[in-house]
């Protein structure tokens, strides 16, 4: 397999950091979740939580590296070419998928900073990007978990379209995609 991309199919760089961009947004969902099930200030609700910002900050970079390596490289073809508005409509949930990975990880670190807490990632401790207020902790907090909830159905219909095109229309969508096909 090439690792770049080619007209025909995506190469190894990018079909794997699209995998492991899924399996670090399963993690950090996780985290979010389970964190929940301990009691507020418990160790392991504190460890959840650390884990998940760490991830989410791993999001944010990792997705800059994934629009250097787009825009450097080629666009493999869907063949049969689906028509217009599906072009489109990929375009646009692309585009929001984007946002999501690199706003949502900035306003966790907004949440964290407002309420007086360090960033840490890989145990640097990031700059505070405010100072500490409970108003925009609050203002924050709800932004973060609006777009984390969009999240899910921007993923959902990402991978909805996927295996409809893969399954109703059997073209070669998810095939370009997927590591183990030539």
């Amino acid at each position: 397999m090439n690792l770049r991309n080619s007209t025909e199919r995506y190469g190894a760089l990018s079909i794997g950091l699209h995998w492991s961009m899924l399996l670090l947004f399963v993690a950090v969902y996780a985290c979010a979740e389970l964190s929940e099930l301990f009691p507020k200030g418990s160790y392991g609700r504190e460890a959840i939580r650390t884990w998940h910002y760490l991830l989410g900050l791993c999001v944010f970079f990792l997705a800059w590296l994934r629009l250097a390596l787009n825009s450097a490289g080629a666009t493999p073809r869907i063949v049969p070419d689906p028509p217009q508005w599906q072009h489109r409509l990929a375009r646009l949930v692309h585009a929001a998928l984007y946002a999501l990975m690199l706003v949502t990880p900035v306003i966790g670190w907004l949440v964290l900073s407002a309420k007086g807490k360090p960033m840490m990632f890989f145990g640097l401790q990031l700059p505070a990007l405010v100072g500490e207020s409970k108003g925009l902790e609050k203002f924050f907090k709800e932004i973060h978990e609006f777009a984390s909830t969009t999240g899910y159905f921007l993923i959902g219909m990402h991978a909805a379209a996927a295996l409809y095109h893969h399954y109703a229309i059997g073209d070669n969508t998810l095939r370009r995609m997927l590591p183990w096909l030539k």
